[in-house]
């Protein structure tokens, strides 16, 4: 049986919580430096804004980067117990990727609904680098 990318995101669905912005805020105030903020977007994308303090893996990147026995992983995904809220641009690549770190080991993974457009629909900050 072939799959679709709504059978993909409905089985991902089954894996990991989603919240709305109002509760990644909260959290994010609530647990500061202790949550990781992922934003699974690509750099391109990036570049035009992000949450303050969010770390960039893009999906096509992340079971790489979050793989422990990877030479190249990421540092700061190597705790499979820290809070995690994945975002990416409307919340569909970030329910994969979260299912996908649940896969992983990743115990207390969340997924941001909506994404980063949500985020700023309610008039929250973003930044851009400036390189």
């Amino acid at each position: 049986m072939t799959k679709s990318f709504t059978d993909f995101l409905t089985d991902a669905r089954q894996l990991v919580e989603e919240i709305s912005v109002e509760t990644a805020a909260e959290q994010m105030e609530a647990h500061g430096a202790d949550l990781l903020l992922l934003d699974v977007r690509e750099p391109d994308e990036v570049a035009k804004g992000h949450i303050p303090m969010a770390l960039n893996v893009p999906r096509g990147l992340l079971e790489p980067k979050a793989d422990l026995h990877f030479p190249n992983r990421e540092p700061r995904l190597e705790n499979r117990e820290q809070h995690i809220i994945v975002y990416c641009a409307s919340g569909a690549r970030s329910v994969l990727a979260a299912a996908t770190l649940r896969q992983m080991g990743f115990s207390n993974v969340q997924s941001m609904a909506g994404g980063i457009a949500a985020w700023q629909s309610e008039g929250r900050d973003i930044v851009q680098d400036s390189w």
